[in-house]
């Protein structure tokens, strides 16, 4: 059978809410839990506190899963994806732009409990975001939200790691990872941010180990699965651990790394750098969209560094252009 779909998304269906602020005003925020050039989990009251003391921002459908999907469709890939939203205002617009880009989403809303989940992401002048997030509904996703058909039919079912939280959630990635094996297909993870490694650094390791056949990583994540402090090192001590596992490096590029080589991928830089927000997102669409097309690994890391290079030419980590023209 022919998959229908390239890659099925598992993630964090979340609201966007990025806006400009100094280094000055985050550090300002640390004694309340904020982590420069990070990522924090906030409750809904901190969520509505902070957004009473940022200015003008930009709201828009996000989180790291849903910025990969957005940005495979944008390069032409048929997606779909799963993750659990709120029958809310939140809600509702999150499901609308999903489907607006083209991306298969029927996941049915949470009725009655928490709020769709939302990220305030304040960017500073050199262009890194510092992220506070209420995960609200997201967090409710269960066993019954991941349709067999939908993992059936694509190529790559591709998990967020920032979903790694609660036990229902869990629950739902190996229930992936078993309809995955079930129908001969490939897995993917992404470890989303070194906050997350951090709580679950061994069940991280299990999965990659025993599940995962294509992993997303950046280098301070790379770091700290493998406890390693020197990225050549941390590289090698992981090669073989799955059949492809892709390390981001910033603006030294990208190594692709098989079980018997290393392919090192230059970056492609923006015209000017204005948000980061997004990069590693955009980059596993560009690097999925290539492997989905049967594109060799170095054209697949070629495609992650042109996606990544136009979300972080502007504020939001979504493309503002089709990325199929830039192919």
């Amino acid at each position: 059978m022919t998959p229908k779909f390239g890659v099925t998304a598992i993630g964090n269906a979340i609201v966007d809410i990025l806006a400009p602020a100094t280094e000055e005003f985050i550090a300002g925020q640390v004694q309340f839990g904020m982590r420069p050039n990070s990522m924090a989990l906030i409750t809904a009251e901190r969520a509505n506190e902070l957004y009473s003391l940022i200015g003008p921002a930009i709201e828009a459908s996000g989180g790291s899963a849903g910025n990969t999907m957005a940005c495979f469709a944008s390069f032409g890939g048929n997606g779909a994806y799963i993750g659990k939203v709120a029958n809310d205002k939140f809600g509702d617009v999150f499901a609308h732009d999903t489907r607006a880009i083209g991306v298969h989403f029927e996941s049915p809303p949470l009725v009655g409990g928490k709020p769709t989940a939302q990220c305030i992401i304040l960017v500073t002048p050199d262009a890194h975001r510092t992220m506070n997030t209420y995960l609200g509904a997201s967090t409710q996703i269960n066993e019954d939200d991941v349709k067999e058909d939908l993992i059936a039919n694509a190529q790559v079912t591709y998990l967020e790691g920032y979903l790694f939280d609660e036990p229902k959630a869990k629950a739902a990635f190996f229930r992936a990872a078993d309809l995955v094996k079930k129908h001969n297909r490939k897995l993917s993870l992404t470890l989303s941010d070194p906050f997350c490694v951090v709580r679950y650094r061994d069940e991280f390791k299990s999965l990659v180990e025993n599940h995962v056949d294509i992993l997303f990583a950046n280098e301070e994540e790379l770091k700290e699965l493998t406890q390693i402090s020197n990225t050549d090192e941390a590289i090698k001590s992981i090669r073989g651990v799955c059949d492809i596992i892709v390390v981001t490096l910033g603006d030294k590029g990208s190594a692709i790394i098989t079980p018997d080589k290393t392919i090192r991928v230059a970056p492609i830089m923006p015209k000017q750098l204005v948000d980061t927000t997004g990069a590693g997102d955009a980059y596993a669409a560009g690097f999925l969209f290539g492997l989905t097309e049967g594109k060799d690994l170095a054209e697949c890391g070629r495609l992650g560094s042109l996606a990544a290079s136009e979300v972080i030419s502007h504020m939001g980590p979504r493309p503002l252009v089709s990325l199929k023209t830039l192919l």
